[in-house]
């Protein structure tokens, strides 16, 4: 655990436009900021793609939680440059330098996915103790609402996030909410999340002693792209057993513990457009351990159980 107080805190909403819970929380918060500020923290609320927002959408030229790698955060500023990377590297300068002693502690980076991932913390460093102790001081005061953790470290599916420049990157995900769209339990949930996390790091800084502790995490083991023709187009749908429906953990699509609690990932898997995410590995995370462990629970799911041909 690191053993110098945290000091600055940003909270970013609208880094995807049509998210609305983040933008909604992050502008509350900009006009009353009571409920996040805690002795000895300076917290900031930040609407970080306004002209996105505007529009509500997801973004104006490319995605701003793609761009903050350090080739796009150093080139020469010129209007000829995306929206997404001039707005990164103003975002840039505002919380610190990348990498530098004078970036922010902590940015919590606000999401909402049409998914039915429930309350997600999106984790990007499994040795990281402090973050690992924060999520189970998050997952143990939502309980008995489940909160999962997502690992992205695999090295193929890393990107260079909005919160990356942070020394403490949190991504935080709550859904299922349409584009565009306001629920209030997810609204609720997410504020729940903010003010857990708050008051971990209230309690770190003023000296509490958290004893080891672990977190089962899910990461995404490999893509399964959707069944194409000799043209490349898509020739399946997600098949209807799937959509939308949690399944037993014999079909190869429940990860996690065993019991009556479906996993989030597996209606995540039948929502996406795009491609089919296989979370073929639970992992547990342990701080106060020198090492990870990794339980194989399931093997990868067969296309046919997947997808339904035209």
């Amino acid at each position: 655990m690191t053993e110098k107080p945290i000091k600055k805190i940003a909270i970013f909403g609208g880094t995807h436009g049509n998210e609305l819970t983040g933008v909604f929380l992050v502008k509350h918060w900009l006009q009353d900021g009571a409920e996040i500020q805690r002795t000895g923290l300076e917290v900031k609320p930040f609407i970080s793609n306004p002209r996105a927002v505007k529009k509500c959408l997801r973004y104006i030229d490319c995605d701003l939680n793609r761009v903050f790698d350090l080739e796009n955060l150093g080139k020469k500023m010129s209007e000829d440059l995306p929206y997404e990377v001039r707005r990164a590297q103003e975002i840039n300068h505002l919380f610190g330098q990348k990498n530098s002693e004078d970036s922010y502690d902590i940015i919590f980076d606000l999401h909402n996915t049409t998914s039915n991932m429930g309350c997600t913390l999106i984790l990007e460093d499994s040795k990281n103790d402090f973050l690992i102790q924060m999520f189970h001081y998050i997952k143990t005061s939502l309980a008995p609402l489940p909160c999962y953790v997502y690992l992205i470290e695999h090295p193929s599916l890393k990107y260079a996030t909005t919160r990356s420049i942070a020394k403490y990157p949190v991504g935080i995900e709550v859904g299922p909410q349409p584009q565009g769209v306001l629920r209030a339990d997810i609204l609720d949930q997410m504020r729940k999340m903010i003010k857990h996390a708050l008051d971990f790091i209230h309690q770190f800084n003023q000296g509490k002693e958290f004893p080891p502790c672990a977190i089962e995490a899910y990461k995404i083991m490999e893509k399964v792209d959707f069944p194409r023709n000799e043209n490349g187009e898509i020739a399946a749908i997600i098949h209807p057993n799937l959509q939308m429906k949690p399944q037993p953990q014999h079909r190869g699509l429940h990860y996690g513990k065993t019991g009556d609690e479906p996993s989030p990932f597996t209606q995540m898997a039948a929502c996406l457009l795009w491609t089919c995410m296989c979370m073929k590995k639970a992992v547990c995370l342990c701080s106060g351990h020198p090492k990870t462990k990794y339980i194989i629970l399931t093997s990868s799911p067969k296309a046919q159980d997947l997808f339904l041909s035209f």
